[in-house]
C-alpha cells in the first residue's frame, strides 16, 4: 500500500508563501485524483485543492487565484503553492490518494 509523507508547512507572515509537498513512497498507477485537505482547530476537514489523473484541476472558492496544485510524476510528488496566505488559511494541511492519508503538515499564517 503507498503511503504519503506531507512536508512544507510552517511558519509565514500574512501575504507570505509556502510551497506544501505529498511525497508518495512508491510509484503506483494513479487511478483516482489527489486532493489536498485542511483542517482548523475545531472546524471539520475541508477540501482545499484536487488534481486528477488527467491533472485537471479545481480549488475551494476560498483559496482560487491564491493555491496551485501541480504534480511531478518523475517524483511521485503533488504539491500545493499557496501564495497570499491569510491568517484563516492556517491549518493541519492533509493529503488524500482514496484511502490513504498522509500525517498533516501544519501551516500557521501569523505576523
Amino acid at each position: 500500500q503507498v503511503q504519503l509523507v506531507e512536508s512544507g508547512g510552517g511558519l509565514v507572515q500574512p501575504g507570505g508563501s509556502l510551497r506544501l509537498s505529498c511525497a508518495a513512497s512508491r510509484i503506483f498507477r494513479v487511478i483516482y485524483s489527489v486532493i489536498w485537505y485542511r483542517q482548523a482547530p475545531g472546524q471539520e476537514r475541508e477540501l482545499v485543492a484536487r488534481i486528477s489523473p488527467s491533472d485537471s484541476t479545481s480549488y475551494a472558492d476560498s483559496v482560487k487565484g491564491r493555491f496551485t496544485i501541480s504534480r511531478d510524476n518523475a517524483k511521485n510528488t503533488v504539491y500545493l503553492q499557496m501564495n497570499s496566505l491569510k491568517p484563516e488559511d492556517t491549518a493541519v494541511y492533509y493529503c488524500n490518494y482514496f484511502k490513504t492519508w498522509g500525517q498533516g503538515t501544519q501551516v500557521t499564517v501569523s505576523s
